[in-house]
């Protein structure tokens, strides 16, 4: 796994510089679910210390094991409303705001523990049937609506692309997300901060970077496959 972190962080610099940024702006958040207790004890060794899990019972089973204070817990799965309650004070960033509902919920049990939430709009760029995310045309509605939720503040958008053998295929949905990144930031609206643009995962985090991603998301190319 030490051999797989060095080539992913060698492939960030390297699509850093095509892009002329800098390394610093890209933070690797390390996917690990399905994986063991060790396996992620390891890659905290190795000095990644951004955790990204999709599933609430995984977060639940070992948050309490990696309880560590140097580390980041992304939530970056779709996430049911009835689940808010049992990872809301664990989770530094929660990558999939896609509903109403799920804002409600977040704001009710942040606002129970007295705590502000950092969240990311979740956008579905190409309106895949599979995907979660609020479409790009119904964004400015959603963000109006979120104004009335004090206790969850927007650091930005995640976005999904379709997976392609050949990611210079959907390098478009990147540019898109970019592209609405900067409007909603130039609105300049009070509850709003655009911070964070969460994109690419494995097979197409350095066209991401290219195109704007600050935070990556990688399992596989970290963790080899999944048995």
């Amino acid at each position: 796994m030490k051999e797989n972190i060095k080539l992913i962080e060698g492939k960030i610099e390297d699509a850093c510089n095509r892009a002329n940024r800098n390394r610093s702006d890209v933070k690797l958040i390390a996917v690990t679910k399905t994986q063991s207790i060790e396996s992620i004890e390891e890659i905290i060794d190795s000095g990644l210390y951004h955790i990204g899990e999709n599933k609430v019972q995984e977060i639940m089973d070992k948050y309490d094991s990696l309880n560590k204070e140097e580390l980041n817990w992304h939530m970056i799965g779709h996430l049911q409303s009835n689940k808010v309650k049992y990872i809301i004070d664990k989770m530094n960033l929660f990558h999939s705001l896609d509903r109403l509902s799920l804002a409600k919920e977040l704001n009710k049990r942040a606002r129970k523990i007295d705590r502000v939430v950092d969240v990311l709009i979740q956008v579905n760029v190409a309106e895949e049937e599979s995907k979660f995310g609020i479409k790009k045309q119904e964004i400015w509605d959603f963000i109006e609506s979120l104004k009335k939720y004090p206790f969850i503040a927007v650091k930005g958008l995640m976005v999904m692309a379709p997976f392609d053998e050949e990611p210079e295929n959907i390098r478009y949905v990147f540019k898109e997300a970019k592209s609405l990144f900067e409007d909603i930031k130039k609105k300049e609206i009070p509850y709003i901060d655009m911070k964070y643009l969460s994109m690419g995962m494995t097979n197409d985090f350095e066209i991401a970077i290219e195109e704007g991603s600050n935070l990556v998301r990688v399992g596989t190319g970290i963790f080899g496959k999944r048995k």
